[in-house]
């Protein structure tokens, strides 16, 4: 199939790109060729036997190399590549948009994936359409919030240590302005900015948010001047649920000596003296669990199923060595009464935006 990528607008320089990536990744195969309706029902009946995967299909909406949520996906698949002996099939690069996403994901299950995972919530509709058509094969969306009959969605509750960073925010912030920074509007991201709205306002009402959109998580020249309009508007802490877009961010902070809260992964250990904390939430969790349901019982978890803050190595918010005591203190505080159940994280914003 000579036309199979430019159906996904894939350049020449991003397949090579990806082609290149599979040597230094033992196990993974990028989509290349045809494969027979036969094929992909056979493929689809060895999954439904616990033990029986062999192949499982990604899908990222982005670059599976971006220091943050899709690598951190493109992880967990290879967590599971080496340790459930599964064999990968992915499309990465892909643009958040639903045909676009649907298309990759109809390829995904035409090449005989029993499994197909994409990762993010910006794929919920396009799995909802394609699932419909593919009633054989298994769907999971990590950070997702749809379900069918052979469609999952494994939810690593970001929101929740979102909300321990707006304590945080709150709790450290000397100018008593606060900002928020994100991409596109997907669930997940939505989520975590009600969380963190109401982690600022539960702990200092007084403290005041801008929050902010800006509709791409990978442009850093966006990003860097969006956060240098926070900055000149008093914040001098900012969270970020970015992607590759969050170098710029990083890069306006340094410039003003104003304290960054990143998400996904440890930031702190990335540059101390920028991050104060990390909203860490392992997304790559879903995807590994996801395997590992569907090899070890032949059917990922029916519905949608969440993982909070009960388990810290999904879910935390890691400090810095110069958060000081008493702030830890409040913030483990909040962590307990949400994993315990008595504070419930809210999910939805209703305040001012932030226009740059």
């Amino acid at each position: 199939m000579s036309q199979q990528f430019s159906r996904f607008h894939m350049s020449r320089r991003q397949w090579l790109a990806s082609a290149a990536a599979l040597a230094a990744a033992p196990g993974a195969m990028v989509l290349g060729g045809c494969a027979s309706a036969q094929g992909a029902a056979a493929g689809a009946a060895a999954g439904s036997q616990p033990g029986g995967l062999g192949m499982v299909g990604g899908l990222f909406a982005g670059s599976r190399s971006d220091k943050g949520f899709m690598e951190a996906g493109w992880r967990g698949l290879e967590k599971a590549r080496d340790e459930l002996g599964v064999q990968l099939r992915f499309i990465d690069g892909i643009a958040p948009q639903q045909d676009k996403l649907a298309a990759a994901l109809a390829q995904l299950a035409e090449q005989g994936a029993p499994l197909v995972i994409a990762h993010g919530g910006q794929n919920n509709q396009a799995a909802v359409e394609v699932a419909r058509r593919f009633p054989g094969t298994r769907f999971v969306v990590t950070q997702g919030a749809v379900q069918a009959a052979n469609l999952s969605s494994y939810d690593v509750l970001q929101e929740e240590s979102a909300y321990l960073a707006g304590v945080l925010a709150a709790l450290t912030t000397r100018t008593g302005v606060v900002g928020h920074m994100s991409g596109i509007r997907v669930p997940p991201g939505l989520k975590g900015r009600a969380a963190y709205a109401a982690g600022v306002r539960d702990t200092d009402p007084k403290v005041r948010l801008l929050t902010n959109f800006s509709g791409d998580q990978d442009d850093n020249a966006l990003s860097h001047r969006i956060a240098q309009a926070q900055i000149a508007a008093g914040a001098d802490v900012i969270f970020t649920m970015l992607n590759s877009g969050r170098d710029g961010v990083t890069r306006a902070c340094r410039e003003k000596k104003v304290r960054q809260i990143g998400n996904v992964i440890d930031w702190t250990a990335v540059d101390p003296q920028v991050f104060v904390a990390s909203a860490w939430a392992d997304v790559g969790i879903g995807a590994f669990l996801a395997v590992k349901d569907m090899k070890e019982t032949g059917a990922p978890r029916p519905g949608i199923y969440k993982i909070g803050l009960q388990d810290p190595a999904a879910v935390r918010l890691v400090m810095g060595r110069d958060v000081p005591a008493s702030v830890r203190a409040r913030v483990d505080q909040a962590r307990a009464a949400i994993a315990a159940g008595r504070l419930k994280v809210p999910e939805h914003y209703e305040g001012p935006e932030f226009s740059a």
